[in-house]
């Protein structure tokens, strides 16, 4: 007996659609998807709409949502208007109606394209997916060439402007000084100048109640909603000191506008990568100065000359290993000088710049420190007495990790190898088709070269992954790495800084726990290079 159709209306509209009117809307495709399912005798079950997002990004939050409700079985059907609102990535699209909605026994149909994947996949799903990712990709070239055009006419045309400044309400994308918030920054300026490092500088301006960049935005244009929308008070006032080194490190201030310092990794991906500083676009006087450049060289000469160093003048050996396992904030070094006998610990950070955002659990530097000498000297001690045992130790560990991410590769490598062996066949058809006359010659040189870019693009892909499948197999490089490393270190005495970020990753600081006995335990996880947890 056939199963009754549960039908899923999918409805997509990225910022570039917007601009091509009427026809895309999301009240025009609900009309088309209605009108259809009803013609069929077809049930919504759900809507599911995705506004504002590019269709080359497929982490939409109610994409993934119908995704999962076809997973379960809650929809058989999936419904668009056109294909290209199911996405504009011809392999990802191609991989959900060929394979993954089949393998979950969902249908998919495009109401106005005849396209309905129950009568079987037809040649034309991935011509049209791939004119649907030319455009995508075609559209992301003309926005690039757009904005770099702007920013070299030194525009500013970011949604919001920076704390200090404010857009221009006579010149368009033209920043000036807002009165009313650029005191912030040069009190920020004056504290660095007069000595505070940008911890004391987030304290001051959190205890002066002194407004953060997104409390103004969220004040004057309803951005941030999320943030602070029935948020408590002192939320206003939660300055960190990544902001606070921010601003002290933009050139922006100095009227100067600097651009890419982070791109996206490809049109395809919204995940972005950081850009070497000398990769930058910096644009001089694009806008009236807040700081003068004297000032901001001052301010960037005392963060060079600051040194991560204990009051006495030893060296800080923990520094950037020691984490909080509630939050996974670092723990900061501190002296405790309120006792008879003071000592030195490592506390939350976050606890220490908000109070009540994690716990206040620390870790004293003379509980760490022979802690972790000792795990060490067990290891080093191991790696002496018996190498091959503590090789099948490691191995044991590193095979489960691997087996977990050794899934997800072979995945990703089957899907390509299948995508590659559908392209060759499309290639053949369409060659075939070409020799018959089927195809004008403009559109056989056009789709053979994006086949053949794609073919190129996959068996690079495939041969990365085969490169990790088989590095997979042989699990026993990186546990024979830390064996390795460890012997260097045979007669092990004390800690120092380049022997601990030598052979550790991360350490990692429970909150103490009181045992039956009434006594205090306190879990320390040590993550070591190559091997990670293996304690």
């Amino acid at each position: 007996m056939k199963q009754p159709v549960k039908a899923a209306a999918y409805m997509r509209l990225s910022q570039d659609d917007e601009r091509q009117g009427e026809s895309q809307s999301i009240e025009t495709q609900r009309i088309i998807i209605t009108q259809f399912a009803k013609a069929q005798g077809f049930q919504i079950v759900g809507e599911y709409i995705d506004d504002g997002w590019s269709g080359t990004n497929f982490d939409r939050p109610n994409f993934q949502r119908m995704i999962r409700d076809a997973q379960s079985g809650k929809v058989n059907c999936v419904i668009t208007k056109d294909i290209s609102r199911l996405g504009r990535d011809y392999i990802r699209v191609g991989q959900y109606l060929e394979y993954d909605f089949t393998e979950w026994g969902t249908r998919y149909i495009s109401a106005t394209e005849a396209i309905d994947t129950e009568n079987g996949v037809s040649d034309i799903v991935p011509i049209l997916n791939l004119f649907n990712e030319w455009h995508a990709k075609n559209t992301s070239q003309k926005i690039r060439a757009a904005m770099r055009a702007k920013y070299e006419n030194g525009e500013h045309p970011a949604t919001y402007a920076p704390i200090g400044y404010r857009k221009s309400s006579e010149t368009k994308n033209k920043l000036e000084i807002d009165p009313e918030t650029c005191w912030i920054v040069e009190k920020i300026y004056d504290l660095a100048l007069h000595g505070a490092r940008p911890f004391k500088i987030t304290q001051t301006l959190t205890a002066e109640k002194v407004p953060t960049a997104s409390w103004i935005n969220f004040q004057r244009n309803g951005g941030f909603a999320h943030i602070y929308a029935n948020a408590p008070e002192e939320k206003r006032y939660a300055w960190t000191i990544a902001q606070v080194k921010g601003i002290l490190t933009d050139e922006l201030y100095i009227g100067n506008s600097v651009h890419y310092r982070k791109v996206n990794n490809s049109y395809k991906e919204k995940s972005r990568r950081r850009k070497d500083r000398d990769e930058w676009t910096t644009i001089p006087d694009t806008h009236e100065a807040i700081i003068s450049k004297d000032d901001f060289a001052k301010v960037q000469e005392l963060i060079t000359q600051r040194r991560r160093s204990r009051k006495e003048g030893t060296p800080q050996i923990f520094a950037g290993l020691v984490y909080c396992s509630d939050c996974g904030w670092s723990m900061s070094y501190g002296v405790n000088k309120s006792v008879k006998n003071p000592f030195n610990y490592y506390s939350c950070t976050k606890y220490k710049q908000y109070k009540g955002s994690c716990t206040s659990h620390y870790i004293r530097y003379d509980v760490l420190y022979p802690y972790v000498l000792s795990r060490l000297q067990y290891w080093t001690k191991l790696v002496q007495e018996d190498e091959d045992a503590l090789l099948r130790r490691l191995l044991r560990a590193e095979e489960k990790e691997q087996a977990r991410a050794g899934k997800n590769v072979k995945a990703t490598l089957k899907k390509a190898q299948r995508r590659l062996e559908e392209i060759d066949r499309l290639y053949m058809k369409l060659y075939e088709d070409h020799a018959n006359g089927k195809i004008p010659d403009r559109n056989f040189n056009m789709m053979s070269a994006n086949w053949q870019k794609e073919q190129a693009e996959l068996e690079s892909q495939i041969s990365e992954l085969s490169g990790k499948v088989e590095a997979e197999k042989e699990n026993a490089s990186n546990a024979r790495k830390w064996v390795e490393l460890m012997k260097q270190y045979t007669d092990l005495q004390e800690l120092t800084a380049p022997l601990l970020n030598a052979l550790i990753s991360k350490i990692v600081v429970h909150h103490p726990q009181k045992a039956e006995d009434g006594t205090m335990e306190q879990e320390i996880e040590i993550f070591y290079r190559f091997v990670g947890k293996i304690d």
